[in-house]
């Protein structure tokens, strides 16, 4: 049954997740912590697990919450085969509908790109997709990210708005902020 769920949720999540893997970690967090199938925390761990391995997030999440799920619900699911069949079934049904619908919508868009319907259409879904990043950033902005306590929530807060200046008003690489954001949170925390 719970495998249904997991299908029946990143199906969803697979259809409707536009404008990559931030856009969808709302539509993820509904899907996956609504039910209480993992903690707010352990969520906010995935999206940071999820950056730092090769793979877009939607997917390298898929693939984690589809193992671990399967032994969260049902102690009777907790060998890893049930954690694997889960993984190979969230990652396949979160790919296959937006590789289908690129699949059959890529030509109809470049057959006609000039179109003003298709101009307008992408128009209007670039708003949207800043705007579910901009949920995203908003959706992360929580006890487990930055802290529970005022000191904590202070200074995580400064080393939130200093790793973006530093990425937004230098050439520095980004890589290197998260490394040296880690190094002091570290030694902060």
């Amino acid at each position: 049954m719970i495998y249904l769920r997991l299908i029946w949720a990143y199906l969803k999540i697979g259809l409707f997740g536009f404008g990559g893997g931030y856009a969808m970690l709302a539509l993820i967090e509904n899907e996956i912590v609504g039910p209480g199938w993992i903690s707010e925390s352990m969520f906010t761990d995935i999206v940071a697990i999820s950056q730092m391995t090769p793979g877009p997030i939607g997917i390298n999440s898929a693939t984690y919450i589809g193992y671990v799920v399967p032994g969260v619900s049902s102690p009777a699911l907790s060998s890893p085969v049930w954690g694997v069949l889960g993984s190979i079934l969230c990652t396949l049904v979160v790919i296959v509908p937006s590789f289908l619908l690129v699949t059959y919508t890529s030509h109809l868009i470049h057959r006609h790109r000039e179109s003003a319907v298709i101009k307008g259409g992408f128009a209007g879904l670039r708003p949207v997709v800043v705007g579910l990043i901009a949920s995203a950033a908003l959706l992360l902005m929580n006890g487990a990210n930055f802290g529970t306590t005022v000191p904590e929530i202070v200074i995580s807060i400064i080393i939130c708005v200093t790793a973006f200046g530093i990425v937004f008003f230098t050439k520095i690489h980004p890589i290197l902020v998260i490394v040296l954001s880690g190094i002091a949170g570290y030694f902060i925390f």
